[in-house]
Protein backbone atom coordinates (compact mmCIF):
# COMPACT_ATOMS: atom_id res chain seq x y z
CA UNK A 1 0.00 0.00 0.00
CA UNK A 2 1.47 3.32 -1.11
CA UNK A 3 1.82 5.97 1.95
CA UNK A 4 -0.40 9.11 1.66
CA UNK A 5 0.74 12.46 0.69
CA UNK A 6 0.18 13.57 4.52
CA UNK A 7 2.42 10.68 5.56
CA UNK A 8 5.10 11.67 3.04
CA UNK A 9 5.06 15.29 4.28
CA UNK A 10 5.62 13.62 8.04
CA UNK A 11 8.66 11.85 6.39
CA UNK A 12 9.72 14.87 4.70
CA UNK A 13 9.50 17.32 7.51
CA UNK A 14 11.25 14.99 9.63
CA UNK A 15 14.15 14.34 7.39
CA UNK A 16 14.63 18.11 6.30
CA UNK A 17 15.38 19.40 9.68
CA UNK A 18 18.76 20.12 8.42
CA UNK A 19 17.64 22.17 6.00
CA UNK A 20 17.11 25.29 7.75
CA UNK A 21 20.35 24.67 10.19
CA UNK A 22 22.28 24.85 6.98
CA UNK A 23 20.89 27.66 5.16
CA UNK A 24 21.66 29.67 8.66
CA UNK A 25 24.86 28.56 8.20
CA UNK A 26 25.36 29.69 4.83
CA UNK A 27 23.69 32.64 5.75
CA UNK A 28 26.21 33.95 8.18
CA UNK A 29 29.06 33.96 5.65
CA UNK A 30 26.70 35.12 2.02
CA UNK A 31 24.24 37.75 2.08
CA UNK A 32 21.48 37.23 -0.05
CA UNK A 33 21.67 34.81 -3.12
CA UNK A 34 18.72 33.07 -1.24
CA UNK A 35 17.49 31.29 -4.65
CA UNK A 36 21.16 30.21 -5.41
CA UNK A 37 21.51 28.27 -2.01
CA UNK A 38 18.07 26.77 -2.75
CA UNK A 39 19.03 25.69 -5.91
CA UNK A 40 22.17 24.25 -4.70
CA UNK A 41 20.60 22.55 -2.45
CA UNK A 42 18.17 20.99 -4.94
CA UNK A 43 20.94 19.59 -6.96
CA UNK A 44 21.96 17.97 -3.81
CA UNK A 45 18.73 16.14 -3.00
CA UNK A 46 18.79 15.33 -6.86
CA UNK A 47 22.14 14.19 -7.32
CA UNK A 48 22.13 16.37 -10.16
CA UNK A 49 25.25 18.81 -11.28
CA UNK A 50 25.12 22.75 -11.20
CA UNK A 51 26.53 25.17 -13.76
CA UNK A 52 26.55 28.66 -12.12
CA UNK A 53 27.01 31.90 -14.50
CA UNK A 54 27.47 35.46 -13.44
CA UNK A 55 29.95 38.06 -13.67
CA UNK A 56 33.28 38.53 -11.27
CA UNK A 57 32.70 39.37 -7.62
CA UNK A 58 29.12 37.91 -7.08
CA UNK A 59 30.06 35.71 -4.37
CA UNK A 60 29.64 32.42 -6.90
CA UNK A 61 32.99 30.58 -5.54
CA UNK A 62 31.80 31.67 -1.94
CA UNK A 63 29.16 30.26 -1.94
CA UNK A 64 29.75 27.06 -2.85
CA UNK A 65 32.68 26.77 -0.88
CA UNK A 66 30.43 28.37 2.19
CA UNK A 67 28.07 25.36 1.58
CA UNK A 68 30.26 22.54 1.42
CA UNK A 69 32.17 23.77 4.79
CA UNK A 70 28.31 22.93 6.09
CA UNK A 71 28.51 19.77 5.45
CA UNK A 72 31.06 17.02 6.64
CA UNK A 73 32.60 16.06 3.05
CA UNK A 74 35.44 16.55 0.88
CA UNK A 75 35.48 19.06 -1.07
CA UNK A 76 37.76 20.21 -3.97
CA UNK A 77 38.04 23.41 -5.95
CA UNK A 78 39.90 23.20 -9.43
CA UNK A 79 40.80 26.42 -11.66
CA UNK A 80 40.06 25.45 -14.88
CA UNK A 81 42.67 26.81 -17.33
CA UNK A 82 43.38 26.52 -20.91
CA UNK A 83 46.52 24.51 -20.42
CA UNK A 84 44.93 21.71 -18.25
CA UNK A 85 45.19 17.93 -18.89
CA UNK A 86 43.05 15.38 -18.27
CA UNK A 87 45.40 13.62 -15.94
CA UNK A 88 45.48 16.99 -13.52
CA UNK A 89 41.57 16.25 -12.96
CA UNK A 90 41.68 12.45 -12.95
CA UNK A 91 44.66 11.34 -12.41
CA UNK A 92 47.42 9.39 -14.29
CA UNK A 93 49.83 6.22 -13.92
CA UNK A 94 53.06 6.95 -12.43
CA UNK A 95 55.93 4.43 -12.75
CA UNK A 96 58.11 3.56 -9.93
CA UNK A 97 61.64 2.61 -10.99
CA UNK A 98 62.22 0.69 -7.91
CA UNK A 99 60.34 -2.09 -8.44
CA UNK A 100 59.42 -1.68 -12.37
CA UNK A 101 55.93 -1.43 -11.71
CA UNK A 102 53.14 1.61 -12.14
CA UNK A 103 50.75 2.92 -9.91
CA UNK A 104 47.66 4.75 -9.96
CA UNK A 105 47.60 8.59 -8.37
CA UNK A 106 43.99 9.53 -8.25
CA UNK A 107 43.40 13.26 -9.37
CA UNK A 108 40.96 15.97 -7.61
CA UNK A 109 38.03 15.03 -8.99
CA UNK A 110 37.51 12.43 -6.01
CA UNK A 111 35.87 14.46 -4.16
CA UNK A 112 32.49 14.64 -3.10
CA UNK A 113 31.34 18.61 -4.11
CA UNK A 114 33.58 19.65 -7.02
CA UNK A 115 33.84 23.46 -7.80
CA UNK A 116 35.15 23.86 -11.32
CA UNK A 117 35.87 27.31 -11.36
CA UNK A 118 35.43 28.93 -14.89
CA UNK A 119 34.69 25.81 -16.47
CA UNK A 120 34.76 27.27 -20.24
CA UNK A 121 38.60 28.17 -19.82
CA UNK A 122 39.23 23.96 -19.81
CA UNK A 123 40.55 22.79 -23.44
CA UNK A 124 37.83 19.72 -25.50
CA UNK A 125 40.37 16.67 -24.05
CA UNK A 126 39.24 17.59 -20.32
CA UNK A 127 35.68 18.80 -21.08
CA UNK A 128 35.58 15.23 -22.00
CA UNK A 129 37.19 13.52 -19.10
CA UNK A 130 34.71 15.80 -16.57
CA UNK A 131 31.72 14.43 -18.82
CA UNK A 132 32.05 10.74 -18.63
CA UNK A 133 32.37 11.70 -14.55
CA UNK A 134 29.34 13.98 -14.51
CA UNK A 135 27.65 11.27 -16.71
CA UNK A 136 28.40 8.20 -15.42
CA UNK A 137 30.10 8.64 -12.12
CA UNK A 138 33.56 6.85 -12.51
CA UNK A 139 36.55 8.13 -14.42
CA UNK A 140 38.70 5.54 -16.00
CA UNK A 141 42.42 5.87 -15.53
CA UNK A 142 44.10 3.81 -18.65
CA UNK A 143 42.42 0.41 -19.06
CA UNK A 144 41.01 0.56 -15.45
CA UNK A 145 37.93 2.19 -14.23
CA UNK A 146 37.67 3.44 -10.58
CA UNK A 147 34.34 5.05 -9.12
CA UNK A 148 33.60 8.42 -8.12
CA UNK A 149 32.46 8.92 -4.23
CA UNK A 150 28.36 9.39 -3.47
CA UNK A 151 27.72 12.00 -3.05
CA UNK A 152 29.37 13.76 -6.11
CA UNK A 153 28.29 17.06 -7.46
CA UNK A 154 29.93 19.19 -9.62
CA UNK A 155 29.52 23.47 -9.43
CA UNK A 156 30.64 24.94 -11.83
CA UNK A 157 31.45 28.41 -12.91
CA UNK A 158 32.01 30.12 -15.87
CA UNK A 159 31.74 34.56 -16.94
CA UNK A 160 29.58 35.09 -19.26
CA UNK A 161 31.11 38.67 -20.28
CA UNK A 162 35.07 37.83 -20.66
CA UNK A 163 35.11 35.46 -24.00
CA UNK A 164 38.68 35.56 -24.96
CA UNK A 165 40.68 32.30 -24.11
CA UNK A 166 37.13 30.32 -23.56
CA UNK A 167 35.98 27.10 -24.91
CA UNK A 168 32.42 27.22 -25.26
CA UNK A 169 30.95 24.00 -23.31
CA UNK A 170 28.87 21.81 -25.94
CA UNK A 171 25.27 21.45 -25.72
CA UNK A 172 25.96 17.28 -24.96
CA UNK A 173 27.92 18.52 -21.70
CA UNK A 174 25.29 21.58 -20.83
CA UNK A 175 22.44 19.03 -21.21
CA UNK A 176 24.38 16.82 -18.25
CA UNK A 177 23.74 19.81 -15.81
CA UNK A 178 20.63 19.70 -13.87
CA UNK A 179 20.37 23.88 -13.03
CA UNK A 180 21.83 26.30 -15.37
CA UNK A 181 21.91 29.44 -12.63
CA UNK A 182 22.33 32.89 -13.34
CA UNK A 183 23.34 35.14 -10.78
CA UNK A 184 22.68 38.91 -10.25
CA UNK A 185 23.71 41.68 -8.20
CA UNK A 186 22.64 42.28 -5.36
CA UNK A 187 20.15 44.86 -3.87
CA UNK A 188 21.28 47.97 -2.66
CA UNK A 189 20.39 46.75 1.33
CA UNK A 190 22.29 43.90 0.12
CA UNK A 191 25.04 45.33 -0.77
CA UNK A 192 24.97 47.67 1.96
CA UNK A 193 24.99 44.65 4.46
CA UNK A 194 28.03 43.15 2.25
CA UNK A 195 29.95 46.45 2.69
CA UNK A 196 29.67 46.17 6.47
CA UNK A 197 30.32 42.09 6.80
CA UNK A 198 32.90 42.11 4.12
CA UNK A 199 35.17 45.60 4.35
CA UNK A 200 37.56 44.07 6.35
CA UNK A 201 41.28 42.57 5.67
CA UNK A 202 40.40 39.82 7.25
CA UNK A 203 36.40 38.82 7.23
CA UNK A 204 34.81 36.30 9.32
CA UNK A 205 34.15 33.02 6.79
CA UNK A 206 33.44 30.39 9.39
CA UNK A 207 31.15 28.24 9.31
CA UNK A 208 29.70 24.96 11.31
CA UNK A 209 29.39 21.37 9.64
CA UNK A 210 25.87 20.37 10.09
CA UNK A 211 24.92 17.71 7.81
CA UNK A 212 26.60 14.31 6.40
CA UNK A 213 26.54 12.93 3.77
CA UNK A 214 24.54 9.60 5.01
CA UNK A 215 21.68 12.13 6.05
CA UNK A 216 21.50 13.63 2.17
CA UNK A 217 21.39 10.46 0.95
CA UNK A 218 18.60 9.67 3.18
CA UNK A 219 16.69 12.80 2.20
CA UNK A 220 17.39 11.76 -1.39
CA UNK A 221 15.11 8.39 -0.67
CA UNK A 222 12.53 10.63 1.12
CA UNK A 223 12.62 12.94 -2.20
CA UNK A 224 12.22 10.04 -4.43
CA UNK A 225 8.50 9.28 -3.07
CA UNK A 226 7.42 12.46 -3.01
CA UNK A 227 3.86 12.19 -4.69
CA UNK A 228 3.65 13.73 -8.32
CA UNK A 229 -0.19 13.80 -9.76
CA UNK A 230 -0.68 12.61 -13.22
CA UNK A 231 -2.01 15.97 -13.73
CA UNK A 232 1.23 17.58 -13.05
CA UNK A 233 2.80 14.55 -14.91
CA UNK A 234 1.51 16.22 -17.95
CA UNK A 235 1.91 19.46 -17.47
CA UNK A 236 5.83 18.75 -17.24
CA UNK A 237 5.52 17.13 -20.49
CA UNK A 238 3.54 20.02 -22.17
CA UNK A 239 6.13 22.36 -21.30
CA UNK A 240 9.12 20.46 -22.56
CA UNK A 241 7.29 19.78 -25.53
CA UNK A 242 6.25 22.90 -26.29
CA UNK A 243 9.91 23.58 -27.00
CA UNK A 244 10.22 21.21 -29.93
CA UNK A 245 6.50 21.72 -31.07
CA UNK A 246 5.38 25.71 -29.97
CA UNK A 247 2.46 25.44 -32.20
CA UNK A 248 0.61 22.60 -30.44
CA UNK A 249 0.16 25.53 -27.79
CA UNK A 250 -0.53 28.48 -30.24
CA UNK A 251 2.55 30.01 -29.13
CA UNK A 252 4.17 33.00 -31.68
CA UNK A 253 7.75 31.12 -31.65
CA UNK A 254 8.16 30.86 -35.03
CA UNK A 255 11.79 30.84 -36.36
CA UNK A 256 12.88 31.46 -32.93
CA UNK A 257 13.73 27.77 -31.76
CA UNK A 258 16.78 25.39 -33.57
CA UNK A 259 15.96 22.94 -30.93
CA UNK A 260 14.10 22.19 -28.24
CA UNK A 261 14.56 20.32 -24.95
CA UNK A 262 15.91 16.54 -24.36
CA UNK A 263 13.87 14.10 -22.65
CA UNK A 264 16.45 14.61 -19.72
CA UNK A 265 14.91 18.16 -19.71
CA UNK A 266 11.44 16.45 -18.80
CA UNK A 267 13.03 14.00 -15.94
CA UNK A 268 15.24 16.66 -14.69
CA UNK A 269 12.17 19.20 -14.23
CA UNK A 270 10.54 16.20 -12.18
CA UNK A 271 13.03 15.55 -9.80
CA UNK A 272 14.10 19.16 -9.14
CA UNK A 273 10.09 19.68 -8.80
CA UNK A 274 10.14 17.05 -6.15
CA UNK A 275 13.33 18.85 -4.55
CA UNK A 276 11.94 21.78 -4.49
CA UNK A 277 8.53 20.77 -2.82
CA UNK A 278 10.79 18.93 -0.33
CA UNK A 279 12.55 22.04 0.76
CA UNK A 280 9.08 23.56 1.15
CA UNK A 281 8.24 20.75 3.23
CA UNK A 282 5.40 18.81 1.25
CA UNK A 283 5.09 15.57 0.40
CA UNK A 284 3.76 16.59 -2.83
CA UNK A 285 4.51 18.37 -6.09
CA UNK A 286 2.67 21.35 -6.99
CA UNK A 287 2.42 23.29 -11.12
CA UNK A 288 3.61 26.33 -8.92
CA UNK A 289 7.08 24.03 -8.16
CA UNK A 290 7.48 23.45 -11.91
CA UNK A 291 7.06 27.08 -12.56
CA UNK A 292 9.35 28.24 -10.14
CA UNK A 293 11.96 25.81 -11.39
CA UNK A 294 11.51 25.40 -14.93
CA UNK A 295 13.88 28.32 -15.86
CA UNK A 296 16.98 26.81 -14.37
CA UNK A 297 15.99 23.57 -15.74
CA UNK A 298 15.45 24.97 -19.41
CA UNK A 299 17.52 27.91 -19.97
CA UNK A 300 20.45 25.87 -20.89
CA UNK A 301 18.41 23.14 -22.90
CA UNK A 302 16.92 25.59 -25.66
CA UNK A 303 18.71 26.32 -28.41
CA UNK A 304 17.68 29.47 -30.23
CA UNK A 305 17.81 30.11 -34.23
CA UNK A 306 20.29 33.22 -35.16
CA UNK A 307 17.04 34.83 -36.10
CA UNK A 308 15.87 35.02 -32.36
CA UNK A 309 19.43 36.61 -31.51
CA UNK A 310 19.25 39.22 -34.17
CA UNK A 311 15.87 39.96 -32.23
CA UNK A 312 17.83 39.80 -28.85
CA UNK A 313 15.25 37.24 -28.00
CA UNK A 314 16.74 34.86 -25.19
CA UNK A 315 16.66 31.85 -24.01
CA UNK A 316 15.35 32.90 -21.26
CA UNK A 317 12.22 34.98 -23.24
CA UNK A 318 11.16 31.84 -24.61
CA UNK A 319 11.04 30.00 -21.32
CA UNK A 320 8.88 32.89 -20.06
CA UNK A 321 6.83 32.90 -23.10
CA UNK A 322 6.21 28.92 -22.99
CA UNK A 323 4.81 29.22 -19.39
CA UNK A 324 2.83 31.87 -19.56
CA UNK A 325 1.23 30.29 -22.65
CA UNK A 326 0.80 26.80 -21.65
CA UNK A 327 -2.00 26.22 -19.82
CA UNK A 328 -1.74 25.06 -15.50
CA UNK A 329 -3.53 22.11 -15.08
Amino acid sequence: MNPTTEEITVQVREHAEWVRALREQVARVVIGQTELVDRLLASLLCNGHVLIEGVPGLAKTLTVRTLASCIQTKFQRLQFTPDLLPADLIGTLIYNQRDGRFTTKLGPIFANLVLADEINRAPAKVQSALLEAMQERQVTISEETFRLPDPFLVLATQNPIEQEGTYPLPEAQLDRFLFKLVVGYPSRHEERLILDRMGTSAPALDVDAVVDPARILEARRVVNSIYIDDRVKDYIVDLVWATREPKTHKLDLEGLLRFGASPRATINLALAARAHAFLEGRGYVTPQDIKSIAPDVLRHRVIISFEAEAEDVTADEIVRRILAGVPVP
